[in-house]
């Protein structure tokens, strides 16, 4: 269900302190919680959270719990990865659970840099790969589209392992739009997946406001939506004692 680019989506309200919060970037710790629809059936929930960084290494993780009728699928995905410069993320391993309904399985990357390989297995199914150019995860690739976006990069291409395999996305801005969903209503860009056919479309909207946070993700086959991801609601980490960042569950939006 979490197979194409999952970047998943929905917002609530940003509440501040008596002081004023830093504006947040793709890199402020934060939580985000989703709502995973089939058409108009909801199947579950979804979370986002980057941890504070240890240093100058970053964890970034994402968890699901989804089901319809007595099917279930739960995701348990883990990165980690550095800062590189100013905007450039550096993965470094990546892993992902999958349980529920029908065969589960694992995934695992290692991204050794200094080895120039990427040492990954799927499923039981070991594999490596030339690390001679830009690579991503699954998860972190997320973060670094953000970073992008925020440095105004016109160029949207990632290259990423991912089951077993090393895929290449590409992604084009469709333009400006307001997004009202029950959480509020914010400015966002709109996003869509380049793909070949318009069989399958996936499109994603984020709010440059709040470091380019994904509010929502619609995807379509033959026309016809079939997964619609929402944003619950979520947190970004004070930077300090004094500053504070809550969202509540619903929220009204005082957005303009």
């Amino acid at each position: 269900m979490f197979k194409h680019f999952p970047i998943l989506a929905a917002v609530s309200l940003l509440i501040t302190s008596h002081t004023t919060l830093a504006a947040p970037t793709a890199l402020t710790p934060h939580t985000a919680e989703y709502e995973v629809y089939y058409g108009s059936i909801e199947l579950g929930r979804a979370r986002y959270i980057l941890e504070a960084p240890e240093g100058n290494l970053f964890k970034y993780r994402f968890d699901s719990d989804v089901g319809l009728l007595m099917l279930s699928d739960q995701r348990h995905i883990r990165s980690e990865f550095t800062l590189e410069g100013t905007d450039h993320l550096v993965p470094m391993r990546y892993s992902v659970e999958r349980t529920g309904t029908g065969p589960g399985f694992r995934e695992q990357a290692a991204f050794a840099k200094g080895q120039n390989v990427v040492h990954s297995r799927y499923k039981g199914e070991r594999a490596k790969f030339p690390y001679d150019t830009e690579l991503f995860d699954p998860l972190m690739v997320q973060l670094q589209f953000r970073l992008d976006m925020q440095a105004d990069k016109e160029t949207l291409h990632y290259s990423m392992v991912k089951e077993g395999e090393v895929d290449d996305y590409a992604f084009k801005i469709v333009g400006k739009e307001r997004v009202n969903i029950d959480s509020g209503s914010y400015q966002t860009i709109k996003f869509e997946v380049i793909r070949d056919s318009k069989k399958r479309q996936t499109f994603f909207w984020m709010a440059p406001d709040l470091g380019y946070l994904p509010i929502r993700l619609s995807h379509f086959e033959k026309g016809s939506k079939q997964l619609d991801i929402k944003l619950l609601n979520y947190r970004f980490e004070p930077q300090n004692n004094t500053e504070q960042a809550l969202v509540n569950e619903p929220a009204k939006n005082t957005q303009g």
